[in-house]
């Protein structure tokens, strides 16, 4: 019988045999001797055939396999040898079943290892590619674990972003804003386009100012993000410290950005404009619709700025080089995760926001009913009272946005620049991605 590992017991040789009445495979036809053997193993006088040993290991020690065998059916698992412990339930992080044995396969075959043991998770993240659920997840844990500097820094820009809006609109925009003609029947065309570009630009002026806090509390709250992805916590103060010097250099990115989708809309709208016209007018408007699509291909790809100059302590024109190198190959991906998290954003700020903007219609002169059909102006106690809720909704706002353009960031340079490997190192993790000389990884 051939000493095939799996089969024969450890430490036996394969001319061991068994006690009487011990279960035993059958010998080969064809056996020295051209005998067959009886039941129960004698020793021959002659010297011819086989003798079986005196000695014997004790009864239950070991039974050869029972039953008729099937040639093409794996042989079960051998039992582990010394040194390799206890085999952890399901392997080494292989799946069981046809193909391998619970992990104990070779290293990267089908039904063997299975693949490296997982990825370290020092922070809120784990430290390899990471799929939209854990970019989302990573960006709310940051906010529950380090609560006191996120809300923090979330405050202090909604307050600021909130009092240039109110001030903004209570002395400026509603003097030049007028929307009675949107809700007057006998309006002329004229007058309700008029309408429409002060709802427009009223809408814009403020749209560009919670752009600018978006982007000034995502660049405060790199730090915080970045640390969390570490498991570090940091203070508000370390955070402002650690941004200060890029604040400028933020705000320049910031403008350089706006300039470039400013002229973009320019260059589309004016041919429309240099033919005039009906037919001006409808190429106008194409040109616009066309800008609007390449400002929007631009935005994101330059959304991975803000990280990139805050983190690796660049200029304005390499953070932009350095978003459009990560972006390059992903842009829809980053433009999906993008505008999922401002939906998730928007829609959490609004649920906090409408029942503050009722309330303060409710309490402005006229009420619901003038507020509804347009004939009360927007007053301080509306402007007020809503700007509350608008700052509620930025203490949640902020730090999810945030959190996702750094988590992001961070995916994409682990997918492009393996930064797991700096990141694990920066964290203390002891090995990752350098496994010690003659170890196997999983044993």
């Amino acid at each position: 019988m051939k000493d095939t590992p799996g089969w024969a017991s450890p430490g036996s040789a394969p001319s061991d045999g068994q006690e009487p009445g011990a279960s035993h495979p059958a010998e080969p036809a064809d056996r020295p001797g051209g005998t067959q053997p009886a039941d129960q193993p004698t020793a021959n006088p002659e010297g011819t055939g086989t003798k079986w040993s005196k000695e014997q290991p004790p009864p239950g020690q070991w039974s050869a396999p029972t039953g008729p065998q099937n040639p093409a059916q794996p042989p079960p698992p051998p039992p582990p040898g010394p040194g390799w412990g206890p085999r952890p339930p399901g392997g080494y992080g292989g799946p069981t079943g046809p193909g391998g044995y619970g992990g104990y396969g070779g290293y990267g075959a089908p039904g063997g290892w299975g693949g490296p043991p997982p990825a370290a998770k020092p922070g809120v993240i784990p430290l390899r590619p990471l799929g939209v659920g854990e970019i989302l997840d990573g960006a709310v844990s940051t906010m529950r674990t380090h609560w006191r500097t996120v809300l923090g820094i979330s405050l202090a820009v909604a307050l600021v972003i909130e009092i240039i809006v109110v001030l903004l609109q209570g002395l400026v925009l509603n003097d030049t804003t007028s929307t009675t003609a949107l809700t007057d029947p006998s309006a002329t065309l004229d007058e309700q386009t008029r309408a429409m570009g002060d709802v427009m630009r009223n809408s814009g002026v403020v749209a560009l100012i919670a752009l600018i806090g978006t982007i000034m509390a995502t660049a405060l709250l790199t730090t915080v993000t970045s640390r969390a992805v570490l498991g570090k916590p940091v203070t508000t103060g370390e955070a402002w410290r650690d941004a200060r010097p890029q604040v400028l250099r933020l705000f320049g990115l910031i403008f350089f950005v706006l300039l470039i989708a400013a002229g973009v809309l320019v260059l589309g709208a004016l041919p429309g404009r240099l033919v005039g016209g009906d037919a001006g007018s409808g190429l106008s408007a194409l040109g616009i619709i066309g800008g609007l699509v390449a400002v929007v291909w631009l935005l994101v790809r330059f959304s991975l700025a803000s990280p990139a100059l805050m983190l690796e302590k660049q200029g304005i024109k390499k953070a932009l080089s350095r978003s459009a190198k990560l972006v390059r190959g992903s842009w829809w991906r980053v433009f999906g995760i993008q505008l999922l998290s401002l939906f998730i954003a928007n829609m959490v700020a609004m649920i906090v926001a409408v029942p503050f903007a009722l309330l303060g219609a409710a309490l402005s002169d006229g009420g619901l009913g003038a507020f509804a059909d347009g004939s009360s102006e927007l007053g301080w106690t509306y402007l007020i009272v809503s700007g509350v809720g608008s700052v509620i909704g930025s203490l949640i706002t902020f730090p999810i946005t945030a959190g996702v353009t750094v988590l992001l960031y961070i995916d994409q340079r682990i997918r492009r620049e393996a930064l797991d490997l700096d990141l694990a190192r920066a964290a203390g993790v002891q090995g990752y991605g350098n496994p010690t000389p003659g170890t196997t990884p999983g044993s």
